[in-house]
């Protein structure tokens, strides 16, 4: 089985706790044992959390909130890469109002239909829940305001893929602002090959300095990485206990290695012109 099966099947069950009241999981798609964990936890606000039904937000995985940071204006067309259960996609419908547009994409069906259940619970005309893969985003060019995501382009194994893709949909001007989990420092190759680990969000994460050049490569210009949540030593005790890993001298070879970031980047306004001696006739 391979890691974009292993993650499908992993949101599936997580879709189905949440139908069942129970909170999806722990640790951003691990099997953590007890929650709260220091990645999920208390990322919305008692007000964000009312204004959308329950299961949306237990079957919430993400790693921070993206739709507190993005700056969402009245009138835009947001996308939200891996949505889930569609909590960042409604209070993002909201953010915008019934002159702006949502977009959802999830590639997992069990996710997909409690999204569009707890659409119709909202009451929210201006969402669309979509089918695909973040890989080959289902929209034409030049479609979309703001591209959101929460702690899932990290799962991606073709991560250039999803910002070329990001950058190809985004109007000029465009922004990209997402939360995903970020490296600073080298990460333990036992981590880097743990599968577990990879749909909790952490053994696919991007360095710092990579996912600014990979940003850039993909066009992308004033690129910033704001830390919200770093974890310590002690956090990590928990997951990679639950991943089935040894423990000993792991969590001190993590301690500020993994934090939770706002990445923010910006498509231009306009393709930038060239008259060097290598691009003009």
């Amino acid at each position: 089985m391979d890691i974009k099966d292993v993650v499908q099947q992993r949101y599936s069950e997580a879709a189905q706790r949440a139908r069942q009241g129970q909170v999806a999981t722990c640790g951003c798609g691990t099997a953590a044992a007890c929650c709260p964990d220091p990645i999920t936890s208390n990322l919305y606000d008692e007000a964000q959390a009312g204004a959308v039904p329950l299961a949306a937000m237990l079957a919430s995985l993400g790693c921070g909130n993206p739709t507190a940071l993005a700056e969402l204006k009245t009138g835009e067309t947001v996308l939200d890469l891996g949505s889930g259960g569609g909590i960042d996609v409604l209070l993002s419908a909201r953010r915008v109002g019934p002159t702006g547009k949502a977009y959802g994409l999830d590639m997992t069906d069990e996710m997909l239909a409690l999204a569009r259940d707890n659409q119709q619970k909202a009451g929210l005309d201006n969402v669309e829940f979509l089918k695909g893969d973040i890989e080959a985003i289902p929209l034409p060019d030049d479609s979309v305001d703001v591209i959101i995501s929460n702690c899932v382009i990290n799962l991606s194994t073709d991560k250039d893929r999803v910002l070329a893709e990001a950058f190809r949909v985004l109007r000029p001007g465009g922004r990209f602002a997402v939360s995903d989990v970020v490296v600073r420092g080298d990460m333990p190759a036992a981590i880097r090959r743990n599968m577990e680990l990879w749909v909790g969000c952490v053994a696919g994460a991007l360095g710092d300095e990579e996912y600014r050049t990979r940003l850039t490569r993909a066009g992308f210009e004033a690129v910033e990485i704001e830390p919200t949540r770093i974890y310590r030593a002690a956090d990590a005790q928990a997951f990679l206990a639950d991943a089935g890993l040894s423990i000993d001298g792991l969590p001190e070879q993590v301690d500020r290695t993994f934090m939770s970031a706002f990445v923010r980047a910006q498509k231009p306004l306009a393709a930038k012109s060239c008259c060097g001696p290598t691009c003009c006739a």
